[in-house]
């Protein structure tokens, strides 16, 4: 197996085939514009001092992988192009943390190993391609828990990728499973964060969610994550594994919205509470990490009131169009400090990702 020394150094070939377009041609077109003036990346102020900014919620596809399963990358903007780093610059974006949603958690086992190894090494290829604009987290095979665990430790230590990526259940699992245990007992060994982004369409609510509005993604992702983090905090997984770092995608869901409801449920019912649990469940809140997706002004002015600003980082959903004034948003929310905003823009996702400034 090649060291991550000889992995970078043959970066370039590991590009080929597929249908990415390399990073070192991103490199030069936009050395080219920016002599020009063609382009201007913006450059991120506050109180005076550059921020270097970090995305952690920036979606890309390897189609050389989904074609092991007989998919299409669509949209065609998560394959990476020219595209992505002119957005990048646009919006004031200086790095991006990369992640793919899962579509393998069916898959058997050999198919799942396959997949995963093509797609990390495709991810870690990019990254070393363009180091100053990229970092991804590992992707997994989480439905066989020992072997996703293999995976995050060759994806961290030989791959140098900054964590991992999850579905908020895996084909209707919780995350809290025991099953999942070996999977959280290596990312914690690890240090390494774990980013969870919603499935959608799992959460038993799939019939009230047809119809008009996209329901199933509009309530159902959200919701998805709110009862993935519930069942971590009630069955004890974050007592169990302390030291785990845990960023969830769009402001952590409804949960932190309506969160001491989580402490009166078992005031209220203690015999619906079986497992004791170390803390209150609000004060788990306090050790994740969240993506500052929540739309307005308010919403992050309450987020950070519950779950405080250094748990939050900064987050796109790109190519989605969601949220193109990420950077924005955090700068225009009344009642932050300069620390607080340079922190939510990338210091804080700079440490966890070991991002250097």
């Amino acid at each position: 197996m090649p060291t991550r020394r000889e992995f970078i150094r043959n970066a370039s070939g590991a590009m080929a085939g597929i249908a990415f377009v390399g990073c070192d041609l991103l490199a030069a077109r936009d050395a080219q514009a920016q002599a020009s003036g063609a382009v201007r990346r913006r450059e991120v102020v506050v109180s005076g001092r550059r921020v270097k900014t970090v995305d952690v919620h920036a979606h890309c596809a390897v189609p050389e992988a989904m074609a092991l399963m007989g998919l299409k990358v669509e949209p065609q903007t998560l394959i990476m192009g020219q595209d992505r780093i002119r957005a990048m610059d646009e919006q004031g974006i200086d790095v991006e943390a990369l992640s793919i949603n899962p579509y393998w958690y069916k898959a058997e086992r050999d198919l799942a190993r396959a997949l995963i190894r093509i797609q990390n090494e495709k991810l870690a290829g990019l990254c070393a391609s363009q180091p100053q604009r990229f970092v991804a987290f590992a992707t997994v095979a989480l439905q066989y828990p020992d072997l996703a665990a293999e995976q995050l430790e060759e994806g961290v230590k030989r791959l140098g990728l900054r964590g991992g990526s999850i579905g908020a259940n895996v084909a209707g699992e919780e995350l809290s499973d025991p099953k999942f245990h070996p999977f959280w007992a290596k990312a914690e060994q690890l240090g390494c964060l774990i980013f969870i982004h919603p499935q959608g369409g799992t959460a038993g609510f799939e019939q009230r969610l047809r119809g008009s509005g996209g329901l199933g993604n509009v309530i159902g992702n959200p919701l998805d994550t709110t009862i993935a983090l519930s069942h971590l905090i009630f069955e004890g997984t974050l007592d169990r594994f302390p030291g785990l770092k845990i960023c969830a995608a769009h402001g952590g869901g409804y949960l932190p919205s309506y969160a001491a409801r989580s402490d009166a449920g078992c005031v209220t019912f203690p015999d619906r509470c079986p497992k004791p649990l170390k803390k209150r469940p609000t004060e788990y809140l306090r050790q994740l990490y969240y993506d500052s997706i929540v739309f307005t002004p308010e919403a992050l002015r309450h987020l950070v009131a519950e779950v405080g600003s250094g748990q939050i980082v900064m987050g796109t959903d790109y190519p989605f169009p969601w949220m193109k004034t990420s950077v924005d948003h955090i700068l225009n929310t009344p009642g932050l400090s300069d620390a607080e905003r340079a922190a939510m823009l990338g210091e804080t996702a700079s440490r966890l990702l070991g991002i250097k400034a």
